[in-house]
């Protein structure tokens, strides 16, 4: 057993059967290896192939939807200039409709009086309707110490302008 060459032979025959599990081992991993890079080949031409076609469909995609966005933007501009318009004609129309009203109305207050002054008939007094003046009208006209008092010092009751009737209890306009 201190034979060197016995001992040699051992050992070269161990390394043998250590690169030979070691080969029988590697061999298998080694083609799961090349499977690998080839399969990693075929998803980088697949990407180079793909990935610029969808980046540029993706750049298109935020073009368009800026492009959208403007012109919402833009809509909506001029649908609050149309509400705004249609609101100045809302209030056009309601100013109208009452200087219509007043119109009308004194229309008729005139011919009924002219009627009653052609037929001869003096005309029946009515007694003007109460109304209270506006809200700002009404401040406005209060003294600056408060209300008062005295009737005297209260301010006027603004009443709209109407012509007032011809008083016919004179003794110059009653026929004899």
């Amino acid at each position: 057993m201190s034979d060197p060459l016995f001992w040699l032979g051992l050992s070269l025959l161990l390394v043998a059967v250590s690169l030979m599990a070691l080969l029988v081992t590697a061999i298998p991993a080694m083609r799961e290896l090349a499977r690998a890079a080839r399969s990693a080949e075929k998803l980088c031409d697949l990407l180079s192939r793909e990935l610029p076609e969808t980046l540029e469909a993706i750049r298109q995609t935020g073009g368009e939807v800026s492009e959208l966005s403007t012109e919402l933007a833009n809509g909506l501009q001029s649908a609050s200039q149309l509400v705004e318009q249609v609101d100045r004609g809302m209030v056009q129309a309601r100013q109208q409709a009452r200087q219509a009203q007043v119109t009308s109305r004194s229309l008729w207050a005139g011919t009924r009086a002219a009627l009653k002054v052609f037929m001869g008939r003096p005309p029946r007094r009515r007694r003007p309707p109460t109304r209270r003046p506006p809200l700002d009208a009404a401040i406005s006209r209060r003294p600056a110490a408060g209300p008062s008092a005295d009737p005297a010092e209260a301010p006027p009751i603004l009443q709209p302008d109407r012509p007032q009737p011809a008083r016919s209890d004179s003794a110059d306009s009653r026929p004899e």
